[in-house]
């Protein structure tokens, strides 16, 4: 089956997942973790993308980027799966490699899934058992985003400074919209959209994007696309480490 070709759109965040070959660890050590997040941050630099959300999960990673230029993402998953993986097989006298596959993005609209997406990364360690809060979670992005630590690779969104007059009024209304969890089919469109690398947006996000890019975007032969309120059923990945 041929690849989806890739969206490279300045502008127009992207939710990324790339996980560990065959679901083995990416990350072994502390030290791991910070090297990662290191050679993440000097390729947003370098390639001018802004990271609002991410998650270190033992296997697999969670990114929300913005780029700021045309193959910015795929600069930056390039340049950290280079250095990355130089670092782990020298550590760990491995070879071959350590991420299954290249990484999977799915288009959002920001307007309408933005922060539902930051959520989703975020609650990640929650979903899978490790913590009962995500601030527990010592590698993501909620204590920048919800707790005000500082985080120099995290960039906020617009419609991040959006939810209150200042700083701290954000970080109380971002905190507050953890206090529900996500309703299931918001989970299911998350992971359907992002396992697919379908778009995930209102039809007329859809519909902008498909005029813009003279592509067809929506699944399936026709085309046709599904109505707002669509309660179709999705494919849902219960192995939680892995989502």
């Amino acid at each position: 089956m041929p690849r989806k070709p890739r969206f490279h759109l300045p502008g127009f965040p992207q939710h990324i997942i790339q996980r560990g070959n065959n679901r083995e660890p990416s990350f072994y050590t502390k030290a791991d973790y910070y090297r990662y997040l290191d050679n993440l941050g000097a390729a947003l630099q370098r390639n001018s993308c802004n990271l609002h959300a991410y998650v270190l999960m033992t296997n697999h990673v969670h990114l929300l980027i913005t780029p700021q230029e045309k193959y910015g993402i795929s600069r930056v998953m390039q340049d950290v799966g280079r250095k990355f993986v130089r670092h782990m097989n020298a550590s760990y006298q491995r070879s071959g490699t350590l991420w299954e596959g290249r990484y999977k993005a799915s288009l959002v609209d920001s307007e309408a899934y933005l922060l539902t997406c930051m959520r989703y990364i975020e609650m990640n360690p929650v979903r899978a058992g490790m913590v009962l809060h995500p601030g527990e979670y010592r590698w993501s992005s909620y204590a920048a985003n919800g707790g005000g630590k500082t985080d120099p690779i995290i960039t906020p969104h617009a419609l991040y400074h959006a939810l209150g007059d200042n700083l701290p009024g954000c970080r109380f209304a971002y905190r507050e919209l953890f206090r529900n969890h996500m309703k299931d089919i918001e989970l299911h469109m998350l992971r359907d959209a992002l396992n697919q690398e379908l778009v995930l947006g209102r039809e007329s996000f859809k519909d902008k994007l498909e005029k813009m890019t003279e592509r067809q975007i929506r699944r399936g032969r026709d085309g046709r696309p599904r109505t707002e309120d669509s309660r179709s059923v999705y494919r849902v990945m219960n192995d939680e480490v892995g989502i």
